[in-house]
Order: structure tokens, then C-alpha cells, then sequence
């Protein structure tokens, strides 16, 4: 067996841990008690659902993301890259016989991610008031994410880089359910009670 058949292997093994992580830290927050609102609806839950999901996100929806808007910016290249290296882990057993418009809209993809998160890090770490609410967590959350990407870059680059790749794959993979990288998870519940409990009050929608 190759080395790179080998981190295959080792790749499949972490996504089978991040599942059963996942889901045992999804079975204790759906175990929690959960207290309905009782006030008489006013309007629809389904359509503070769908504004929370969708022009709700946009940045003129938020103040803060209205008055910080390079950093929204950033945000979202560097989740923009985060989805492309997923589709790069998908696609790579495949990569010798994709086309090159593909391996160049990946390359370019997983760069802008890696980019976003290298200047996450950064702000992180020389912006104070970014600093003073920054955990251990979620320093090593967004370096470990960046290096991912980095590892995706490589990997379009040249694919000697694929053992690399698999292997920052599977670290990634499984700190999903033990680090806050499994906000991936929670930011649906949070949008959809958001969106629910406003669009019941008829605030949203």
C-alpha cells in the first residue's frame, strides 16, 4: 500500500471520529431542556427562518458588520476557502483526471482561504481588543484551519504534496468535535432559533 493510499485510509478513519464526535456533542445540546415561547405569535417563524438564513446575513443586516467591513470581508474569503478545501478533499483521489480549469479555480480558492485566515491570525494577535477575547482555542482553531488551506494550496500545486494534505486533513477532521471549529455545527441551531423566535414576534421577515 502507497503512502498516499495509507493517509486515505487515515482520512476516512478521522471523518468517521468527527461524525461520532459530532453527533455525541449534537445528542447532549438536543438533550437540553427547551422552553417553547408561549406568547401569542404575531407573525410567521418561518420567515424570520428564511431572512436569518439569507438577507440576514448580508452586511448591511448587522451594525457590526456595517461598521467593519474589510473584516466581514475577510470572513467570508476565508469560509469561501474552507468549503473549497472540502471539495478538494472530495475530489482528490480523482486530481490527475480533472481538468485544469478545476485544479486552477481550486488553487485559487483554497490561496484566497488561506490568505483570509493568515490575516485572521494576525488581527488576532496584534488587534487588543480581538486579543483580550481570544482563547488558546481559538488561536489554534484558525492556525490549524489556515494550515489546512495552505496544505490545499500545495496539493493543486503539486501533488507530492497529497500525503501532506491527507494528513492536516485528518488532524482537522478530528478537532472538528473537540475545538471550536464545531461552530460550523451550533451557527445552524443559532440562525434558526434566531430566525424563529424573531419571526414568531413579527421583528423579522
Amino acid at each position: 500500500m502507497s503512502a498516499t493510499a495509507l493517509w486515505g485510509w487515515i482520512v476516512l478513519i478521522a471523518l468517521g471520529l468527527s461524525v461520532v464526535g459530532t453527533g455525541w456533542r449534537l445528542r447532549g445540546l438536543l438533550a437540553r431542556p427547551y422552553r417553547p415561547d408561549r406568547a401569542q405569535p404575531r407573525g410567521r417563524g418561518w420567515r424570520g427562518v428564511l431572512y436569518a438564513f439569507t438577507w440576514g446575513m448580508m452586511p448591511w443586516a448587522k451594525e457590526s458588520t456595517r461598521h467593519h467591513f474589510l473584516p466581514y470581508v475577510r470572513g467570508v474569503l476565508f469560509h469561501i476557502g474552507i468549503f473549497a478545501t472540502l471539495a478538494t478533499l472530495a475530489v482528490s483521489p480523482w486530481r490527475s483526471a480533472l481538468p485544469d480549469w478545476i485544479a486552477a479555480a481550486g488553487l485559487a480558492l483554497t490561496g484566497i482561504g488561506a490568505v483570509g485566515g493568515l490575516i485572521g491570525i494576525l488581527m488576532r494577535i496584534f488587534d487588543e481588543r480581538l486579543r483580550a477575547l481570544s482563547y488558546p482555542d481559538d488561536y489554534a482553531s484558525v492556525v490549524l484551519v489556515t494550515l489546512w488551506q495552505a496544505a490545499g494550496v500545495a496539493f493543486w500545486a503539486d501533488p507530492q504534496w497529497t500525503a501532506t494534505f491527507y494528513g492536516l486533513s485528518a488532524l482537522t477532521l478530528i478537532a472538528i468535535p473537540l475545538t471550536k471549529i464545531r461552530h460550523c455545527i451550533y451557527f445552524f441551531f443559532s440562525r434558526f432559533f434566531f430566525g424563529l423566535f424573531y419571526g414568531r414576534r413579527r421583528v423579522l421577515g
